[in-house]
């Protein structure tokens, strides 16, 4: 089986030198492509740069990833391969940074047009943020015949809200399989499909062995 996984944070630039990203550590999508690996399966890791956990990485092929556009070119670029499976687990960021203000000498606010590194002697910064494109929402036109999973974070409500919230994934973005966590949710994990309860998976190796079976 040819699977693609995704892990790790992606993240969005302020300047050269300050970005906007998330506490993703990598750790799920690494374990689950190391698990998948270990089975005999040829895994490609499309892993955050900015991804913390440094435990091994089995996958046959690892790529890093920077910005959410990054991440959608490198999953775009391999859309004319076989692959029979992929599991979205990365934490590809909800805003990137649109227009920057800051204050002029008589306090009106002023847009920077561009700068390498903006000064704190600019004082208070005013910054837009735009939503990111739902790289999911694109995966099934790339991959028309692929078994694909989404991750569903949820960090405010309960876990029936939490469990819609994978439902309207699934229905919007065409996946097969949405894998919910999170505060909202509780300990474990929340495995949603498009018909039926959803099963619960008290720990990462139950909820990779069926992930691994699904996919086959």
């Amino acid at each position: 089986m040819n699977c693609i996984v995704t892990a790790g944070p992606a993240y969005e630039p302020l300047d050269d030198v300050r970005r906007l990203t998330n506490f993703s550590t990598g750790r799920l999508g690494t374990t689950l492509a190391n698990y998948l690996a270990a089975r005999g399966h040829s895994v490609i890791l499309l892993l955050g740069e900015q991804a913390t956990y440094v435990g091994e990485r089995r996958a046959q092929r690892v790529e890093s990833f920077s910005t959410t556009a990054d991440l959608r070119s490198k999953l775009k670029t391999l859309a004319g391969k076989r692959v029979d499976a992929i599991f979205h687990a990365a934490a590809v960021s909800d805003f990137s940074f649109g227009r920057i203000f800051a204050p002029d000498p008589v306090n009106k606010l002023v847009e920077i047009k561009s700068a390498k590194k903006i000064s704190t002697r600019q004082g208070k910064l005013l910054a837009e943020l735009l939503p990111t494109p739902k790289i999911i929402a694109e995966l099934r036109g790339w991959f028309p015949r692929t078994k694909i999973v989404g991750w569903k974070f949820e960090a405010d409500g309960k876990r029936l809200e939490a469990v819609e919230a994978a439902r309207r994934q699934i229905a919007e973005c065409s996946t097969d399989l949405c894998v919910v966590n999170g505060p909202a949710y509780g300990e474990g994990f929340g495995l949603v499909g498009r018909k039926g309860d959803p099963a619960h998976l008290g720990n990462p190796p139950l909820l990779f062995d069926v992930l691994e079976k699904f996919a086959r």
